[in-house]
């Protein structure tokens, strides 16, 4: 038996850029409901199950980067003590150095991918988690209930409208860190605290 030479195989850090691109391309050509995963991973030339250890769905592949980001901003929000700088300084770090990637071409693309409703439903998710850990943290330095559940909802929504505003604006057009700063001061009625 010999050994393949140095090199042979994908490096698992394209990999999953490849699986991404591919599965990119198919929503575009064919739509998001009539891609399965078996054509993503065919069309980036890997197996079923290599999709599996990047991605745990085809949703994923859209929203995974920008899960990672909400996660840390959870467990940010859960430290004591947020007070409105903290708060605006989590939020900015979701969409800081934001770069067009899956979700961006998504939300720049819905009609032409079949996205909507996938789309409108998964941001609700994260919005929800985004809203529950911020109403938390601002119940947690002595905001009364309903309006710490506003507040929450409320900051949530503005990150991921910005999101979805630059990338439907086009990825050349500000970031979508400029979007929330530009948000962040419309619900200052809103003030944390």
């Amino acid at each position: 038996m010999t050994t393949p030479p140095r090199g042979v195989g994908r490096p698992r850090a394209s990999s999953r850029e490849t699986i991404a691109e591919a599965a990119c391309e198919l929503f575009l050509e064919r739509g998001y409901e009539r891609t399965s995963i078996a054509d993503i991973a065919q069309r980036a030339g890997v197996s079923r199950s290599s999709f599996f250890n990047y991605f745990a769905s085809k949703s994923d592949v859209l929203w995974s980067g920008l899960d990672e980001r909400i996660e840390r901003a959870i467990r940010a929000l859960a430290a004591p003590g947020a007070d409105a700088a903290r708060v605006e300084a989590v939020l900015s770090a979701i969409l800081d150095g934001v770069e067009p990637d899956p979700l961006a071409l998504a939300f720049g693309n819905a009609t032409a991918m079949g996205l909507h409703e996938e789309l409108q439903r998964e941001s609700a998710l994260r919005q929800g988690r985004l809203a529950a850990a911020l109403s938390a943290a601002a119940r947690e330095v002595g905001v009364e209930p309903i309006r710490a559940e506003v507040l929450g909802a409320a900051y949530a929504v503005v990150v991921l409208s910005s999101l979805r505003v630059w990338a439907e604006g086009g990825a050349g057009h500000g970031s979508p860190l400029a979007q929330l700063q530009h948000a962040l001061p419309r619900i200052t009625d809103l003030h944390w605290g």
